[in-house]
């Protein structure tokens, strides 16, 4: 479903502020995979998805979606197909427009049609926006009139989830989406996302902090370090290793210790 190959970008080149965010990068992800993906700050796993998404042009190398070549394809035609969740919740939503008019903007983005943006959102499809919200178990169903400025952090982390979800994208990018949210809800963000992801059989990446989290979702787990994947492991051998063992692994292919503090700590919960 996806392909990078030797992906490259500098930012401020030529400066003192001169910063090397992803090196010769390469990564390939089957249909359906999910993978998370862990690193310390600076290790250029939010750079990675800018440049999935297209909010950069890359210097140089090659990004392949669904078979399609997409290196210069500017985002807002990429982002019919991409669905892309950040880590504070009041992006991803208008918060001044109602819930109803935020669900029929993603609707209508995320279709192909050229002239999707001028068409209309009927009965039928408000009443699908109320089923899919009936989901989420959170009553929003019944407050599709309401601006999405009134909802909580939380709900409204679950309602942009369901927006980049609605029509089903060919990759879904999470970056560390429940991080702002607290533990209750954090989970109950996490559990849907993994419902959706698991019936949709939607290909993943989800940058998280935690490191049972990396181990224990989806089915693969990246390590980042200086603009590059260092750790690649799925199958038997990931079923098998501890959060230990995966950072004994950082420390041999990165060469250092991981030093995250917050990766760390992580290890207790």
């Amino acid at each position: 479903m996806l392909i990078m190959k030797n992906v490259s970008k500098t930012f401020n080149p030529g400066t003192v502020n001169e910063k090397c965010a992803l090196k010769n990068l390469n990564l390939e992800l089957k249909d359906g995979d999910f993978a998370t993906i862990i690193g310390s700050n600076g290790a250029g796993k939010s750079t990675l998805f800018n440049a999935i998404t297209g909010a950069f042009f890359i210097d140089r190398g090659l990004i392949v979606l669904d078979g399609e070549d997409i290196t210069y394809q500017k985002e807002h035609v990429r982002s019919k197909v991409i669905g892309h969740l950040f880590q504070d919740p009041l992006k991803g939503t208008a918060p001044h427009m109602t819930i109803e008019e935020n669900m029929a903007l993603a609707y209508l983005r995320a279709k192909t049609s050229k002239n999707a943006y001028f068409s209309r959102i009927n009965a039928a499809d408000k009443a699908k926006f109320r089923e899919h919200l009936a989901l989420l178990d959170m009553g929003l169903e019944d407050r599709m009139k309401q601006p999405v400025g009134l909802l909580s952090g939380g709900q409204r982390q679950a309602l942009t989830l369901l927006m980049a979800t609605m029509v089903t994208p060919k990759i879904l990018l999470l970056d560390e989406h429940t991080a702002a949210l607290d533990p209750a809800t954090a989970k109950k963000v996490l559990d849907l996302t993994k419902q959706i992801v698991a019936e949709r059989k939607i290909t993943c990446l989800m940058v998280t902090h935690n490191m049972h989290q990396a181990l224990e979702l989806g089915n693969r787990t990246l390590m980042m370090d200086s603009g590059n994947i260092i750790l690649d492991v799925s199958g038997e051998k990931r079923a098998g290793m501890t959060v230990e063992d995966l950072l004994e692994q950082f420390a041999v292919c990165a060469g250092k210790r991981l030093d995250n503090d917050r990766i760390l700590f992580s290890q207790a919960e």
